[in-house]
């Protein structure tokens, strides 16, 4: 698998939930900007991402990829892109833009590294709204 066709694989899982089973057994997730800094290992990655996702106040409706950039390094791109969902509360329809850093080696996932637009992200969820 390469690093793009793992994400998509990704944005299928975000938008239906489907579990592929791309994840290494040393998987390391970085969020430098979110409240969870650093996870490694794919079952702690798995466990926390599973009840992350039954806790979202959003449904995620579209993830549109802005650019896929590849580097130097064939394990590794960089991905700029937008997730779009329906806030519970309000059934306001709002988005978010994201930076990802993805590294695949011998066919699993091994470094996913996430920088969130966190300001936008509170302010969807806490005003409805963020025009």
């Amino acid at each position: 698998m390469t690093p793009r066709e793992a994400f998509g694989k990704m944005r299928d899982y975000w938008l239906t939930g489907t579990e592929h089973y791309i994840w290494a057994p040393d998987l390391v997730v970085e969020t430098p900007f979110g409240a969870t800094k650093r996870i490694s290992g794919a079952a702690t990655f798995r466990e926390i991402a599973r009840a992350g996702r039954a806790a979202l106040p959003v449904t995620f409706t579209a993830c549109n990829t802005i650019a896929i950039h590849d580097t130097i390094d064939p394990e590794v791109i960089v991905v700029e892109y937008e997730l779009v969902g329906t806030v519970h509360a309000t059934g306001e329809k709002q988005s978010a833009q994201f930076i990802g850093v993805l590294r695949v080696r011998n066919g699993k996932v091994v470094l996913w590294r996430e920088y969130q637009d966190t300001a936008r992200i509170a302010a969807a969820l806490s005003q409805g709204s963020t025009d």
